[in-house]
């Protein structure tokens, strides 16, 4: 996942926070500072990241 990848998604799923859970909203915080600070994510992240993307963005939404 590039970078503006990243980013745009980061960007789809704020619309969705209020549906996360509170651990879902504390991760997803944690995505956005480090967003911020223009950091790539790991691994790990990128792949957190698009968990929470495929649960909370509707199919027909999703830009792949």
């Amino acid at each position: 996942m590039t970078h503006a990848e990243q980013r745009e998604r980061i960007q789809e799923l704020m619309d969705y926070r209020r549906n996360m859970s509170r651990q879902e909203q504390e991760e997803f915080d944690m995505f956005i500072k480090r967003n911020k600070d223009d950091e790539d994510l790991d691994a790990m992240s990128r792949k957190r990241l698009v968990d929470l993307y495929e649960k909370h963005i509707p199919p027909r939404k999703r830009n792949y």
